[in-house]
């Protein structure tokens, strides 16, 4: 029951701490947006737990390692509370903690190395299923003449023999000045079947990209291609339960306008 009580609050309070998606690893990949996003029932304390992980884990983790010894669950959480400024991600961190007791939760703090997938798996708020599968069938971009400015899209199919476990899907288009725009996003585990994903940009500089502050992509006339990866765990990560599902490339030429 105790246990139980932990996953309803969980629910409530994160909901209010953590508006934002699945954060982004790169803050020049703001451009892409998904259409509608893989959803499984049932899921969502897992997908609650990685979006607080991804952002306060790396808050959670310079606490253990520069206060050293924390005796209890509301010390650690207390502490990440002020440094936040937020009483309720405290109250999210300690039902998190109690879940588990303070010594688990801190080892899997250091275990998942800034890995928020991989952090909520080893809370088991995550599934794990490592003998899933998925295979791009198609992906591709519209039109493959883009002008400068203008909207295009990208469509990825795909299908599931197994089904899926929890992971992300990774797009990045490789841009004539080097510049990287794309997006990563949480997949939830998915059941055996086939499944569509879309994207909708715009070939013109981000207005929100300050460039005295960052890079900006300016979208310059030339070949681009788009990349894309379906992953169990985090695309890329090196932890138990994480593998490339399958990867796939499009071109497509962007043009004065």
């Amino acid at each position: 029951m105790k246990q139980a009580v932990h996953v309803v609050l969980l629910t409530i309070l994160i909901g209010n701490v953590v508006a934002t998606p699945f954060a982004l690893r790169n803050p020049l990949m703001q451009q892409i947006s998904f259409g509608k996003p893989l959803q499984a029932p049932k899921l969502d304390t897992c997908k609650l737990c990685i979006t607080f992980a991804d952002q306060f884990i790396n808050e959670l983790l310079n606490i253990i390692l520069n206060v050293g010894v924390v005796g209890s669950c509301g010390e650690l959480c207390n502490l990440l509370a002020e440094k936040v400024n937020s009483s309720l991600v405290g109250v999210v961190c300690e039902l998190l903690c109690a879940y588990v007791g303070i010594q688990v939760f801190i080892k899997i703090v250091e275990d998942a190395d800034l890995d928020p997938i991989y952090y909520c798996e080893l809370l088991k708020t995550c599934p794990i299923k490592d003998d899933g599968d998925a295979t791009i069938l198609s992906f591709d971009v519209t039109p493959k003449l883009v002008p400068r400015g203008s909207n295009f899209k990208i469509v990825m199919v795909f299908k599931t023999v197994k089904g899926t476990g929890t992971g992300e899907i990774d797009l990045v288009i490789l841009t004539q000045d080097g510049v990287p725009v794309g997006n990563n996003e949480l997949s939830e585990e998915l059941k055996p079947g086939q499944y569509q994903v879309s994207w909708d940009a715009q070939a013109k500089p981000d207005p929100r990209c300050d460039p005295t502050q960052q890079i900006c992509e300016m979208w310059l006339p030339g070949n681009y291609t788009a990349e894309v990866a379906i992953c169990n765990g985090e695309c890329g990560s090196k932890h138990p339960h994480s593998q490339v599902y399958d990867t796939a490339q499009a071109t497509f030429n962007v043009t004065q306008g």
